[in-house]
């Protein structure tokens, strides 16, 4: 009797503690949530946090390569924020880009890292809406244009949403965003069309343009080498991923290694802004659009040259100024 008094106390004890804490995840991340959908956040939450304490224990173990942990997804389920914040989506009846071809990476450098040489921006929040694919595009004409004429310049994700697609928050991918910049003969600044996370009509400003290309280039399909040879000597690169597994938006930390993600059923678009390698690991340091509470300040580092995990060299693509 008096054991099950202890076991029913320490259970009380660990519900309460859960309780505060859950408590302290809203004021943290600004939730705020009505009586009923609370109760639903709230053991979203919990199953969440039970599988990070899980993945965490391999890892603590050296059975996994990256560390889980809490972050303002975690009260999400797996389908909501794949539903809700990818949008890379192929539109078949655009035209492709140049093609790469016959390349090498002999004499490529070790490690890159564009975020040291001063062409990559802040790292901005898409919100719920499936833009991904616009943020994906700014980031490499923001590096592109930065490295051509060494002025970094914040490019409006707004504008391409808005007039580069008709789809919008709904996907698109980053050709058509380039594309749509080529003809149109330049893209706004970030603070000439701010972005609002939904459906808007298209309101280009001629007079704010912040940057234009020329075209745009298609790494060869699943090339990690060619997506190397790319960011090594052009600068960040737009990629296309598959981030359906719940382990991404859970990641924090380390080198993230997940074999049952897919190389051909893409959902999410990112940007390759360097590589390197660690204790013998190589990785690709992406930039994603989840805002600077996902993973390393907003970063999260994907395994390289392991036969183009989770599909980061199947639809890779960068603007040429």
């Amino acid at each position: 009797m008096f054991r099950l008094a202890v076991f029913a106390l320490a259970l009380a004890l660990a519900s309460a503690n859960l309780d505060a804490n859950w408590l302290i995840y809203k004021k943290t991340y600004k939730k705020s949530y009505d009586e009923r959908e609370d109760a639903v956040r709230h053991l979203i939450w919990k199953t969440n946090l039970q599988k990070i304490e899980q993945h965490n224990e391999l890892y603590a173990q050296g059975l996994s390569s990256y560390y889980m942990g809490e972050n303002h997804l975690t009260d999400m389920t797996n389908e909501e924020v794949n539903r809700m914040m990818t949008g890379f989506k192929i539109n078949k009846k655009l035209n492709p880009g140049n093609y790469t071809s016959g390349l090498y990476k002999d004499s490529l450098p070790d490690a890159v890292d564009w975020r040291d040489k001063n062409v990559v921006t802040k790292v901005k929040d898409q919100g719920a809406c499936g833009s991904c694919w616009a943020f994906s595009s700014t980031g490499a004409i923001e590096g592109a244009h930065a490295i051509a004429t060494n002025q970094l310049v914040s490019l409006s994700e707004e504008n391409l949403k808005d007039c580069a697609s008709d789809d919008g928050c709904h996907g698109a991918w980053m050709d058509d965003a380039f594309t749509y910049v080529i003809n149109n003969k330049g893209i706004d600044t970030e603070d000439g069309y701010p972005y609002v996370a939904e459906d808007a009509p298209c309101t280009f400003k001629p007079g704010s343009v912040g940057a234009t290309i020329t075209s745009f280039t298609d790494i060869t399909s699943g090339s990690e080498d060619e997506l190397q040879k790319a960011v090594a000597e052009k600068g960040p690169v737009s990629v296309a991923v598959d981030v359906s597994q719940p382990s991404f938006q859970a990641y924090e930390s380390g080198i993230y290694d997940e074999p049952s993600c897919s190389t051909t059923k893409l959902n999410h678009a990112l940007l390759v802004v360097g590589y390197g390698s660690q204790d013998g690991k190589d990785y690709w340091i992406v930039k994603n659009s989840w805002g600077e509470n996902f993973g390393q300040q907003g970063y999260i580092l994907m395994s390289r040259n392991k036969n183009n995990q989770c599909g980061i060299a199947t639809k890779a693509s960068y603007p040429v100024v």
